[in-house]
């Protein structure tokens, strides 16, 4: 055989050995590496090697927040009522090795490690307090797994109960008093409606009388203003008269006769009682006197017509 040959097999074979021991470590994982059966080292992300025919990958890790959901468990409260309930538990992996050599199929083991919490915890529960307690429950399970996992290179972040399913006679119960709940919040909501709506109306009643109200009120301001505003008027005006009579400087005949016409208008009224100033009493007397005098004139003036005749 061709030692050439030879030669280019035993490269080609040498660089197929060298190329399936390189190996590529991905973010977020680990490999646990054993040499001839026995724990090497852990590799974290990156490029490594190993020695052919003595290393070997043992488990892949990784090292994300994993979610495991499990199935529906029964369990039984301290009031013999027997309800399924399912779990859902996050973990992540802190210690590959742990994990790799801590137990035996991990999952399978932290779910009956929480079926068995799950029950001893809702045994010292009753029915009603199981319902109403979730977060207790939850944080209990947490505790119980964190603790017992930590052998095994896992760590419990939180547990979740999922769902809490009751015996048919207790949910059909529950569904009863649910809708009775919801018929009375109806009713007290429609009962708040109608509150608010006789509110209202009560408001706008009240606010269209204040309105009423106002609108009277400016209306009898406005009317007396416009009284006061004609007496006013009224007033300015007589004023006005009397300075322009002063300003004329009248005579006491033309005052005389002013006070006669105004007397005169005083008697046209129906007052029954007059209070004449004496000035307009010797006015009076002397009016008569001169009507007196024009009377004797008159037959002294026929008889001398007679005379004549």
């Amino acid at each position: 055989m061709d030692p050439f040959l030879i030669f280019l097999i035993l490269l080609v074979i040498v660089i197929l050995i060298l190329v399936t021991n390189v190996k590529v470590v991905p973010q977020a994982h680990a490999y646990v590496v054993e040499r001839l059966g026995a724990y090497r080292v852990t590799w974290d992300t990156g490029l490594h090697f190993l020695v052919p025919f003595f290393d070997r990958v043992a488990k892949k890790v990784s090292l994300k927040e994993q979610v495991i959901d499990f199935p529906p468990q029964p369990v039984i409260t301290k009031d013999n009522v027997t309800m399924q309930i399912d779990t859902v538990v996050y973990f992540q992996i802190t210690d590959p090795k742990l994990y790799a050599y801590g137990v035996e199929r991990p999952l399978s083991a932290i779910e009956n490690l929480s079926a068995t919490t799950l029950r001893n915890i809702i045994g010292e529960l009753e029915l009603d307090h199981t319902l109403t307690s979730r977060d207790v429950i939850n944080a209990k399970i947490r505790t119980v797994l964190d603790e017992a996992t930590d052998a095994w290179g896992i760590k419990v972040n939180r547990v979740e109960l999922k769902n809490i399913i009751p015996p048919r006679e207790i949910q059909e119960s529950m569904e009863k008093q649910m809708k009775a709940e919801r018929e009375r919040r109806a009713q007290i909501l429609a009962a708040e409606g109608e509150k608010s709506s006789a509110i209202l109306v009560a408001e706008g009643e009240k606010e269209s009388a204040i309105l009423r109200a106002d609108a009277i009120k400016e209306t009898k301001i406005r009317e007396a203003q416009g009284e006061a505003e004609a007496i006013r008027l009224v007033q300015q005006a007589l004023a006005s008269g009397i300075k322009m009579l002063n300003e004329a400087n009248p005579t006491q005949a033309v005052i005389a006769l002013k006070s006669l016409e105004t007397f005169e208008k005083l008697a046209d009224g129906k007052a029954t009682k007059i209070i004449i100033p004496s000035q307009i009493q010797s006015l009076a007397g002397l009016a008569t006197s001169l009507t007196e005098l024009i009377r004797n004139d008159v037959p002294a003036a026929e008889e001398d017509k007679d005379d004549k005749k």
